[in-house]
């Protein structure tokens, strides 16, 4: 059965609760209530094609750049949460990840432009190359547990070498998970995680 069987049987059935009641305010509320659902599910749908375009203008920026640096790539295109995420495979891809992901991040800043240039809207998308930013989370995850655990022995708190937002976030999430409490310091590009132990 498909969504727009489903969309049809669930009108049928408000339609027809509303006629069992023989009120026509009632069969009014029922319309209204079809016609939320509908705005809903037009908003979401308006949402996704907003992140696909994102990431269609991202993916056709990267694979220019790639073309004048001559390297060979795969793009592939996708959503994750409320973010496009566009990420390039390949086997000599490691001169765009640069020392500890910097031109990555300068690439996806220019990404970024590139996206709201055209969209006049500001892009939070993603690019990850060579699955640098999957290795890197999940290290970063482990880091954090362990941090946390150390803190939770020590009662000291512990700062962390400065690290992007992408980064801190990954770490701030691993310490939540495994009980304890940390903020970020400082300012851009030298912010902080501090872990805390729990109160």
């Amino acid at each position: 059965m498909s969504q727009q069987d489903v969309e049809v049987d669930d009108a049928t059935d408000a339609l027809e609760d509303a006629e069992d009641l023989g009120d026509a305010e009632d069969l009014e509320d029922a319309s209204a209530e079809l016609s939320d659902d509908d705005d809903a599910e037009l908003s979401d749908d308006a949402e996704l094609s907003d992140l696909e375009l994102e990431g269609d203008i991202a993916a056709d920026y990267v694979e220019g750049l790639l073309d004048i640096a001559d390297l060979d790539g795969d793009i592939d295109m996708d959503v994750e949460g409320e973010r496009a995420v566009v990420s390039v495979v390949g086997a000599t891809l490691d001169e765009l990840v640069g020392d500890d992901g910097a031109v990555l991040e300068a690439l996806q800043e220019l990404t970024r432009l590139a996206v709201h240039r055209q969209t006049g809207a500001r892009a939070r998308l993603m690019l990850d190359i060579g699955g640098y930013r999957a290795r890197r989370r999940s290290e970063l995850a482990d880091y954090g547990r362990t941090v946390a655990e150390e803190v939770a022995g020590t009662r000291e708190p512990k700062t962390l070498a400065a690290m992007s937002p992408f980064e801190r976030k990954i770490v701030h999430d691993a310490v939540a998970a495994a009980g304890q409490r940390s903020e970020s310091e400082g300012e851009e590009p030298n912010r902080r995680v501090v872990v805390y132990p729990a109160q």
